[in-house]
């Protein structure tokens, strides 16, 4: 293998090495985390030496069992971990993998801990469901975050004083935060670009065979889309105009202004590349937003409506109804599919 870079490439002193501690809660998303040291690992491989160290944890140092299952050791529990606050080995960033059941005393102790990091400036991060629980504390408020395109939703409309967003992953005055999935590779390769320089980040791409590392503010999806091929830019600028709108719909002569074609050809572009209409894949999106807001809410219907720019309750059940085969109110019977898990809102916490 040929490495495009090389020690002398660096420009400043070696860095010196950073612990990065990861807090297991039950439920976390192994791909994450697997994600995440793969990328450690691999930045030392990268350095051609220990650039950075790792540790799990739990609430009280027992295993963990994954989404997947599986269950991971710690090597730690929560009270000692903060007694590395004040220790030569402090860590450099502290990431929450996964929430803790509400109202109980691991929530309590997890919140305390990130508040601590926070004071003494350790950058704190979050995957998937982690992000809600860094919500949770009121660390976030304020601050741009990203949530999973699948939990954004729910999650909008109770963290209020929260800017989320469905990009790759966000970094927010020392707080990184990513949807989870693969999404982890990208976050720590930025963290590792940040802490050791391009050249070593590269490399963790190269050594993992990754096709690219995604810069984060990428989307996460398009939702609806064929995950196959490439989709023409101005579909795409126009697909995000509507993610952007889903509450107050623009007409066909506002998205055709916006991108300076004609309603026919915009109606064309959407044809050819996506096989329906452009009112059609709006109404789509609408509707999508619609179905997680009733599993993961307790918004009443006529809210949820309005929330998708449906101008009834009636309006918005008849093309529900249409387009998932059942009525509003009975996609609240169906278990979520995802990971938010608030209090008192009636969120349903769920398995990634």
């Amino acid at each position: 293998m040929v490495n495009h870079w090389s020690p002398d490439t660096w420009t400043s002193a070696a860095p010196e090495i950073g612990t990065v501690t990861f807090y297991l809660a039950p439920g976390f998303e192994l791909l994450a985390l697997s994600s995440a040291l793969e990328v450690l690992r691999l930045a030392n491989r990268a350095a051609r030496r220990d650039v950075f160290r790792w540790r799990t944890v739990s609430h009280a140092g027992e295993a963990v069992n994954a989404s997947c299952g599986i269950s991971v050791a710690a090597d730690g529990d929560l009270a000692q971990e903060r007694r590395h606050q004040s220790h030569p080995d402090r860590p450099l960033m502290a990431i929450v993998c996964g929430d803790e059941p509400n109202d109980g005393r691991e929530s309590k102790a997890l919140n305390a801990w990130l508040r601590e990091c926070r004071q003494r400036r350790i950058m704190i991060g979050a995957f998937g469901s982690g992000v809600v629980a860094l919500a949770k504390t009121g660390l976030l408020n304020d601050r741009k975050c990203s949530i999973h395109w699948e939990a954004y939703p729910a999650f909008k409309e109770h963290f209020m004083h929260i800017e989320s967003v469905t990009t790759v992953y966000e970094v927010d005055d020392n707080i990184w935060t990513c949807a989870g999935g693969a999404a982890a590779f990208d976050m720590m390769a930025q963290f590792v670009k940040q802490h050791c320089g391009e050249p070593v980040a590269v490399n963790v791409g190269e050594l993992a065979v990754a096709g690219r590392i995604r810069a984060g503010d990428e989307r996460q999806r398009l939702p609806l889309l064929r995950q196959h091929g490439t989709i023409n830019p101005t579909v795409v600028k126009l697909i995000r105009l509507m993610q952007e709108n889903l509450a107050s719909p623009l007409a066909m002569a506002e998205l055709a202004a916006a991108v300076a074609l004609s309603r026919r050809q915009i109606e064309r572009l959407f044809r050819n590349e996506l096989g329906r209409s452009p009112r059609r894949y709006f109404r789509e999106l609408r509707l999508e937003h619609a179905r997680l807001l009733l599993a993961q809410s307790t918004l009443p219907v006529l809210e949820v409506a309005i929330a998708c720019g449906f101008i009834s309750a009636s309006h918005f059940s008849k093309c529900f109804r249409a387009a998932h085969l059942i009525a509003p109110h009975e996609a609240r019977g169906l278990p979520a599919r995802r990971y938010l898990n608030v209090p008192s809102q009636g969120f349903q916490p769920a398995a990634i």
